[in-house]
C-alpha cells in the first residue's frame, strides 16, 4: 500500500476535513436520544406542549447542523478519492510505459487492464467509504456506549458486553475473507483474457466453427468465478444476520433491565427509551462498518494488486547517448542473440550482419522463424541475451530510449489506427507535420486514392482500430504514419501483406526514391516484396541460413529457393 499512498500526498486538507465533518455529525447525532428522553420526561409527562415544540426545534437543528457537515464531509470523501484514484492512474499508465515487452508479457495485458479498470474502480470505492464512514461509525458505537453509561451505569453494562463480542464477528469474518477476495480477482482476470481473445479473435472462432466451444470456456470460466463469489459473499452475508442476532438479544435484555428498573423508580420510560435508541444507533452503525469492511477488504486486495504491477521494474535501463556516427554502418548485428523470458531457448542464435545508409534490406523465413523478432531488437523492445546490436556505430543500450526511437519508423505486422482523423492519426509520426508533408507521405504509401475518396480528406473520422477501413486501407495509412516522421531506420514488419502485388511493388519504388532515404527494413513471408532489395537476410528456426542478393540466394540458399518456387508455381497456377 505504501506506493499507492504516495498518491495522497496532495489531498492531505480533504483526508483531514471529511472524517471530521463526519465526527461533527456523529457528535451532533448523539444528543438525539437525549431530547427524545427529555420530551417524554418532561414535555409528556407535564403535558407541556412548548417544550416539546422546542425540543422537537432543537431536534430539527441538530438535523440540519448534522446535514450541512454530512454535505461537506461527502464533497471533501469524493473529491479526495477522485484524485488519489486519478493520480494513480496516470502513475500506473505511465509505469506500464516504462516497461519493455518482456514485462508487458509476462504479466499479460489482461491483468493489467484489470488493473486499469476494475481494481481501481474498488479502490476509489474503498477510499471514499473510508473517508465518510471509518470514523464515524467507531464515534457513533463508543459515543453511545458514553452516552448510556451517563443515562446509567448499570443497564449500560449490556453494552459492555455486546460490543467486544460485535467485534468479534466483524474483524473475524474480515480476516478470512480478504485472501478469498484475492482468489476472486484472479479468477476474474482470467473471465476478461477469454472475453478479449473471444472479441479480437471472433473471424477466426467462426471460420473454424469453434463458437460453441468457446462458449463452454467462457461459461465454465464465469460459473467457476461466479462460486468464488457466492462462496465469499456466504462468509461476508454471515456478517448482518450475526451482528443483528446481538444486538437484538441486547435490545432485549436492555428492556427488561430498564422495564425492571422503571418500576423500582430508578429509571424514568425516557431513559429506556434513550437507552434502546443507542443501541439501535449502535446497530445502525455497525451493519455501515460491516459493509465498509466488506469494500475495504476488496480495495485493499485491489490496491496489493495494483501495487504488485508498480513494483515490476523495468529489465531496461535507458543510456545517455543522443547521436551517432555518421561513418558507421546505420544497424550492425554482432554475434546477437534472443532468449525470452522463462524460455529454454534461444528465439534467435548468433545474428550477425551490417546495414548501410540508405540500405534497403529484406529479411524472410518461415511462420516463427524469427523475422519480427529480430526488427525488435533494433529499437530495443527486447535486449539481447548475447552479443551487440549496433545502430550509427553505438551499442542500443549507450542510447537513450527516446532519441533511439526517434530514429526509426516502424509498421507493425498488426495496422493499428486510433479513434480521430486521417491527420492526427498520421501526426503520430511528427506533431509538427504540416498537411503537404502529410499528403507527400500519403502519397508514397500509395493511399492517395484512399484520401481522394473521403469528401473529408484530411478531415476523415477514422473509427477505432480503423473499423471503417479494410486492411490495405489500413497498412497503407499506418505506412503513411511511418514516413511522416522522416526516420532514419525505416521497418515494414510485414505490413504489406494486404496489399495487391501491383501496390506493393508502386510502394516499394515510392520508399526507395524518397527524399529523406532512410535505412529500409522490409519483413515479408513474400519473395515478391524483397526480391529487389539491396541485401536479402534468409531466417530458418532463428539463425540465418542465407545472405545475399535474389539471384545469388536462389543459387546458394536451399530454403529460398524452396520458398521462392513455391509462390510462383503458384501464381503461375
Amino acid at each position: 500500500m505504501k506506493k499507492l499512498l504516495v498518491h495522497m500526498k496532495g489531498y492531505k486538507k480533504q483526508c483531514v476535513l471529511a472524517p471530521l465533518f463526519k465526527m461533527l455529525e456523529a457528535c451532533f447525532e448523539l444528543f438525539i436520544p437525549l431530547v427524545v428522553a427529555s420530551i417524554v420526561d418532561v414535555g409528556i409527562k407535564n403535558n407541556d406542549t412548548p417544550y416539546i415544540v422546542k425540543c422537537c426545534l432543537i431536534m430539527v437543528a441538530l438535523g440540519a447542523i448534522g446535514l450541512t457537515c454530512t454535505l461537506f464531509a461527502q464533497y471533501f470523501s469524493a473529491y479526495a478519492a477522485v484524485g488519489f484514484v486519478s493520480s494513480i492512474k496516470h502513475g500506473l499508465f505511465k509505469h506500464i510505459s516504462s516497461l519493455s515487452y518482456t514485462e508487458i508479457d509476462t504479466l499479460g495485458t489482461s491483468t493489467l487492464i484489470t488493473r486499469m479498470t476494475s481494481d481501481i474502480n474498488q479502490v476509489q470505492s474503498g477510499v471514499n467509504l473510508t473517508l465518510r464512514l471509518f470514523m464515524r461509525s467507531p464515534v457513533i458505537v463508543f459515543g453511545a456506549m458514553i452516552m448510556a453509561f451517563i443515562v446509567d451505569v448499570n443497564a449500560s453494562l449490556v453494552f459492555v458486553v455486546a460490543i467486544p463480542l460485535l467485534a468479534v464477528v466483524v474483524f473475524g469474518i474480515i480476516l478470512s475473507t480478504i485472501p478469498l477476495y484475492k482468489k476472486v480477482q484472479g479468477k476474474l482476470d482470467r473471465v476478461l483474457n477469454t472475453s478479449r481473445e473471444n472479441l479480437s479473435g471472433v473471424r477466426v472462432i467462426r471460420a473454424f466453427g469453434l463458437e460453441e466451444s468457446e462458449k463452454s470456456k467462457f461459461h465454465a470460466q464465469t460459473e467457476e468465478l461466479n462460486k468464488a463469489q457466492v462462496f465469499v459473499g456466504k462468509i461476508s452475508a454471515i456478517m448482518n444476520p450475526a451482528t443483528y442476532a446481538i444486538v437484538n438479544i441486547s435490545i432485549s435484555i436492555l428492556i427488561w433491565r430498564g422495564a425492571i428498573q422503571v418500576n423500582y423508580g430508578n429509571l424514568t420510560q425516557g431513559q429506556v427509551i434513550a437507552l434502546y435508541n443507542y443501541m439501535s444507533q449502535i446497530l445502525i452503525e455497525l451493519i455501515k462498518l460491516a459493509n465498509l469492511i466488506v469494500t475495504i477488504t476488496k480495495a485493499v486486495a485491489c490496491a496489493n494488486r495494483i501495487e504488485g504491477v508498480l513494483e515490476v521494474q523495468p529489465s531496461q535501463k535507458s543510456g545517455s547517448l543522443t547521436s551517432g556516427e555518421n561513418n558507421a554502418y546505420t544497424v550492425e548485428f554482432k554475434k546477437a542473440s534472443l532468449r525470452y523470458k522463462n524460455s529454454p531457448e534461444c528465439t534467435l542464435e548468433d545474428i550477425s550482419f551490417t546495414a548501410m545508409p540508405g540500405e534497403s534490406i529484406g529479411i524472410i523465413g518461415g511462420t516463427g522463424s524469427g523475422k519480427s523478432s529480430l526488427i525488435n531488437m533494433i529499437g530495443r523492445f527486447y535486449d539481447c541475451y548475447e552479443g551487440q546490436v549496433l545502430v550509427e556505430g553505438n551499442d542500443v543500450c549507450d542510447y537513450d530510449l527516446e532519441y533511439l526511437r526517434e530514429q526509426i519508423g516502424i509498421v507493425p505486422q498488426k495496422a493499428v489506427l486510433f479513434k480521430g482523423t486521417i491527420r492526427d492519426n498520421l501526426k503520430w509520426g511528427n506533431k509538427q507535420a504540416t498537411d503537404t508533408e502529410i499528403l507527400s507521405a500519403i502519397d508514397a504509401a500509395q493511399a492517395t486514392d484512399v484520401l481522394n475518396s473521403k469528401s473529408e480528406g484530411l478531415d476523415f473520422v477514422i473509427e477505432e482500430g480503423g473499423k471503417n477501413l479494410s486492411g490495405g486501407q489500413r497498412q497503407r495509412f499506418t505506412i503513411a504514419r511511418a514516413l511522416v516522421k522522416k526516420p532514419k531506420i525505416l521497418i515494414l514488419d510485414d505490413s504489406c501483406s494486404a496489399l495487391d502485388y501491383a501496390t506493393d511493388a508502386r510502394l516499394r519504388h515510392a520508399i526507395k526514391n524518397i527524399d529523406f532515404n532512410p535505412t529500409t527494413f522490409i519483413v515479408s513471408q513474400r519473395t515478391s516484396s524483397i526480391m529487389h532489395c539491396d541485401k536479402i537476410i534468409v531466417l530458418d528456426d532463428g539463425k540465418i541460413v542465407g545472405m545475399g542478393k535474389h539471384e545469388e540466394l536462389l543459387k546458394s540458399c536451399l530454403v529460398y529457393s524452396e520458398i521462392y518456387e513455391s509462390q510462383f508455381k503458384e501464381e503461375e497456377r
